[in-house]
């Protein structure tokens, strides 16, 4: 029996500047028997892909992206090595070729940015950390392990909430929440419409802040939802006879599909903050980078003040 097997996380839900970047990561995973607990693809695997930078020598490292991402000072490896090798990878084993600018990544995971001038300017060259060619063959590699273990990538997606977007719906729900749980249920909606005919279905969320009851936002997407668990260890929910839905908090560190996810998430905002910083630095070149964190972007802001103007500081600056 096939599993579709979904994970969700984000990045930048802290941040004062850049997107906030909600990403779902799809496989399907064959032989799978209902009633067994979601399939460990880490072991299965086990030959291509690790948990942890420190075991990637050989192999690729899926998991959580804020463990994964190396500090901006790093002299040995770029610091988005693992995140794009991983995110990278994946993709070159589904589509068979590998995305080598950063328009072609955001064109395969459906990222959009908002047209504001520091997203726009020339393509980022991809990989930044590694040899294209390289890369490709452990694309490969992956791409044969995937086949015998019975594992196939469906989608690897991000949803793009631009600084408009965010304070539009902070404005109206008061809750930056509900910015994440916009793009989670239209991540969930996607996610239910792919790998047709499997008979199961498994979403699981890497849950934020202390909200713990999703019953009404999974009710607007099944109609009537079972709650089976809504504590602060876990929100868990029968959606239909098809689907199960899990939130719960170190989701990223524990579940493939989420690791995954928060990996493609994480990519996609670090480049966005990429650009933000090289169009800045070529208007104030004395600016130092930021990477949008909330005191940071407060001594940043600070620094630019003379040189930003109030227009463009009320597009850049997110209100929660």
């Amino acid at each position: 029996m096939a599993l579709i097997y979904t994970g969700i996380d984000e990045a930048g839900y802290g941040p004062m500047l850049g997107p906030l970047c909600v990403a779902s990561a799809t496989l399907r995973v064959e032989g799978w028997t209902p009633g067994e607990p979601a399939p460990d693809l880490w072991a299965m695997l086990d030959s291509v892909v690790c948990k942890t930078k420190r075991e990637a020598k050989a192999r690729i490292a899926v998991g959580d992206s804020k463990d994964l991402k190396l500090a901006n000072s790093s002299v040995t490896r770029h610091p988005l090595h693992h995140l794009e090798r991983g995110v990278l990878a994946f993709l070159g084993a589904q589509r068979g070729t590998l995305p080598l600018v950063d328009h072609d990544l955001y064109q395969c995971l459906g990222a959009c940015h908002e047209a504001h001038p520091w997203y726009s300017g020339d393509a980022i060259d991809l990989p930044l950390g590694h040899d294209a060619a390289m890369l490709g063959i452990e694309a490969n590699d992956l791409r044969r392990a995937m086949s015998r273990a019975g594992v196939e990538l469906l989608d690897l997606r991000v949803r793009v909430l631009g600084e408009t977007e965010f304070n539009t719906i902070y404005r109206t729900h008061r809750s930056k929440a509900a910015a994440t749980g916009l793009a989670l249920g239209e991540l969930i909606s996607g996610s239910c419409e792919l790998g047709q005919g499997a008979t199961q279905r498994r979403i699981v969320c890497d849950r934020q802040s202390g909200r713990t009851h999703y019953g009404r936002m999974l009710g607007e997407l099944f109609g009537s939802v079972q709650v089976e668990e809504e504590s602060a260890r876990a929100s868990r929910y029968c959606c239909d006879e098809h689907t199960g839905v899990l939130l719960t908090p170190g989701a990223d560190g524990a579940y493939f599909p989420v690791a995954l996810a928060s990996m493609a998430a994480k990519l996609v905002r670090e480049l966005a903050m990429m650009r933000f910083n090289r169009y800045w630095g070529e208007r104030i070149p004395e600016l130092k980078p930021t990477a949008g964190y909330v005191q940071d972007a407060r001594r940043w802001l600070g620094d630019a003040h003379a040189d930003i103007s109030a227009a463009e500081r009320e597009a850049m600056v997110r209100l929660a």
